[in-house]
């Protein structure tokens, strides 16, 4: 077989067919880091095999075989951890084929983030008095940036995109939500939100979250989000605002040691 560095656009049927047997979506930490990474075709002669990526030299974010070639997976696999030099990857549970692949062999798994889907649970009706959710407005942006601090790292892209949503209490600027459009699954969005430190532990953020769940509900988009696997106070307030979870993303680390008991195993095949 043969490996060669090509576009995500060369490889773009071959995507599609990975995320159409995923068990089920990641939000845009995930996707942003499939999206910048360098791409390499897997080929049989004229026919292609699969494909993986890596991103910024050292970490591999995805390894697909078409199943025809599932045979051929494992070495394959440990090819490419081999000719990259891997330390990392990124792997979600919703990937079968990736996640096995991981498990069988000795590398150490850590725990990065939850991947969460909307529950399609009911949603409150309508905002508290004086509360006003809507898009933000460039006149609004020093405001933003006074409350938000280095949160997102271009506020003005984010509004003239009309990405970005603002959250008051009569003058109050009680928080934001913003929505990334997926560029990988069609209908999604990933979304999250920051709360005004002065009205924490006030229910604001998940009031933030239904009311970006119900935007996207109405303008025909499936909402997704995560969060780091450790910030539990992220993970009550998603699931108290109607967010659920089955999914993980794994970072795995691949030892010298474990890379070393690899090369016996292909070289035994």
């Amino acid at each position: 077989m043969v490996v060669k560095e090509c576009t995500f656009a060369e490889i773009k049927q071959l995507a599609a067919e990975y995320l159409e047997g995923l068990s089920s979506p990641f939000d845009s930490f995930l996707e942003d880091h499939i999206l910048t990474s360098v791409f390499y075709r897997i080929q049989d002669g004229p026919e292609d095999a699969g494909y993986y990526a890596i991103h910024k030299q050292e970490l591999l974010t995805q390894f697909y075989i078409r199943k025809p070639y599932l045979k051929h997976a494992q070495p394959l696999f440990l090819e490419a951890l081999e000719r990259h030099a891997v330390k990392n990857l990124f792997v979600p549970t919703c990937d079968e084929l990736f996640l096995s692949l991981a498990i069988d062999q000795d590398f150490k798994i850590n725990k990065q983030a939850y991947f969460f889907q909307d529950s399609q649970s009911a949603m409150v009706a309508s905002p508290s008095e004086g509360e006003v959710f809507r898009l933000a407005r460039e006149d609004e942006l020093q405001a933003i940036q006074r409350v938000c601090g280095d949160f997102l790292s271009d506020y003005k892209h984010w509004i003239a995109a009309e990405r970005l949503f603002v959250f008051y209490r009569a003058a109050d600027l009680l928080g934001i939500g913003i929505m990334e459009t997926s560029r990988m699954f069609d209908g999604h969005a990933s979304i999250g939100m920051f709360t005004n430190e002065a009205f924490r532990k006030q229910g604001n953020g998940k009031a933030l979250i239904v009311h970006l769940r119900r935007w996207c509900k109405e303008h025909g988009i499936t909402a997704i989000c995560g969060c780091w696997y450790y910030n539990e106070a992220s993970k009550r307030t998603l699931e108290s605002a109607g967010m659920v979870t089955k999914t993980r993303l794994l970072n795995i680390e691949v030892s010298t040691a474990s890379k070393s008991k690899s090369t016996e195993q292909k070289d035994n095949s």
